[in-house]
Parts: C-alpha cells; structure tokens; sequence
C-alpha cells in the first residue's frame, strides 16, 4: 500500500463538475492499493496516517498531526500510485490490486480512517476525478506498507 500525503491549505475532489469531497487545512491523501494488501496493512496505514507529524507547533518544528491540528482528510483513490516505473517508458500495473479488491479495500480504509477521525471526506473509487488542492509548504511524504 502506498500513500502519498500532501499538507495542503484546502483541497477539493470533483467528479462531472460536481464536489464530492472537500476539506479545508488537512491532509490530501493519495491512495495506491498493491495486490498483497489486506486489512492488518489498512489498519497499520490509517493508524500511520493519522498520527503522522507534518504540522507546524508553536515553535515551527513539524511536531503535531492532523488531529492535533483538527484538520480534514481528503482520500482519493490513485491506482497509478501501485505503478512500476523503473524500466521502459510506460507504467506497468502488476503490482496493483485487481479493481474489485482494491475497491473493496479502499473503502475499508476510508472507513477506518472514519471510525478514528471526524472529519474525512474521499472520492469516488474508479471515476474520472479532478483533485484540486493548495499544497502548504510545499509538504509532500509517500507512506509505504
């Protein structure tokens, strides 16, 4: 499972010209499920998440997470996050999770990341989704299980 995290101000997901998620300072959360993924490593990853520490304190140092902050988490779906890139010119997708199970799992995890935190809204699993976000920092970090 790979996750990719951006600290942004806002960040907004639409589908048709429609929103379907949003959220204001929080985290935008990129969400690549591999074919050995199962629900220990969705457990592990929400819990990672959640507790991650990219938020300024008082004293500047990146000490707080995004609870501490009560801050949103926007989950969007990215398949292309499971990509192998290190040979040739186009992605291969073999370590992807077959679309059924990683459907399955992904709405596992946003679930999970709901019974933890109060403020998660996600995107919509398979569709042609615009993201829209203003990245704070920039801060960006890939979360790997």
């Amino acid at each position: 499972m790979k996750v990719l995290i951006q600290r942004v101000k806002h960040a907004y997901v639409e589908v048709s010209g429609e929103t379907i998620g949003k959220i204001n300072h929080g985290i935008l959360a990129l969400i690549g499920i591999e074919k050995n993924d199962n629900e220990e490593t969705l457990q592990r990853m929400a819990n990672k998440l959640l507790a991650y520490r990219i938020f300024s304190d008082q004293d500047g140092k990146m000490n707080l997470n995004v609870k501490d902050v009560a801050g949103g988490v926007l989950a969007v779906s990215q398949f292309t996050l499971a990509a192998n890139t290190q040979k040739g010119l186009r992605p291969g997708f073999s370590e992807a999770a077959p679309p059924a199970s990683a459907e399955r799992l992904y709405q596992s995890f946003v679930k999970l990341l709901q019974s933890q935190h109060n403020n998660v809204e996600q995107g919509k699993f398979g569709a042609d989704m615009q993201v829209s976000l203003l990245n704070d920092g920039p801060v960006t970090f890939m979360l790997e299980m």
